[in-house]
């Protein structure tokens, strides 16, 4: 893949990672375990605690992937290499942690696909404003999914590439 498809797509992938991030922060700055259990819909407080810290990892990996990306971006020659091992990172350590979260507090119904609808299902029931959160920024994680699914293929082939050598 040529230096400025990848430059592109680490661009597309940074802008999306920002907005979500900003999303994500500022839900986080205004919630609170009570605020959560007060407008629930039956979780408890270790629920909501969970999927918070939950939240919360994502966040963290997200301004992760951010920096590293703008780091690559802002250098003065483009590195290639290090955009794309960037990218896998960010489709393992980003994506694919909120459509997999560690803590399994929501999962992701592979049938919603076929229903146009959202495919991120919490295990609990929650307030409306998460869902909306969640509903908010799937999408745009969605997107960038599709676009890095590339890099999950290509990396892995290099890497049998190189064990074979």
């Amino acid at each position: 893949m040529g230096n400025d498809l990848v430059q592109q797509q680490l661009t597309f992938t940074m802008e999306k990672l920002e907005k979500t991030a900003e999303e994500i922060r500022g839900y986080l700055n205004s919630t609170t375990i009570d605020s959560l259990v007060q407008e629930g819909e039956g979780g408890s407080a270790s629920d909501y605690i969970d999927i918070l810290d939950q939240i919360r990892r994502i966040l963290v990996f997200f301004d992760e992937g951010r920096e590293s990306g703008y780091l690559l971006l802002r250098s003065e020659k483009f590195r290639k290499g290090a955009a794309e091992k960037t990218l896998y990172w960010i489709f393992h350590q980003c994506i694919e942690e909120f459509f997999q979260p560690k803590l399994d507090v929501w999962y992701e119904d592979s049938r919603a696909a076929y229903t146009g609808k959202n495919a991120i299902r919490f295990r609990v029931a929650v307030p409306q404003q998460l869902k909306d959160l969640v509903q908010k920024i799937e999408g745009p994680l969605q997107e960038v999914r599709e676009e890095l699914e590339y890099y999950e293929t290509d990396f892995r082939t290099k890497m049998r590439q190189r064990e074979g050598e």
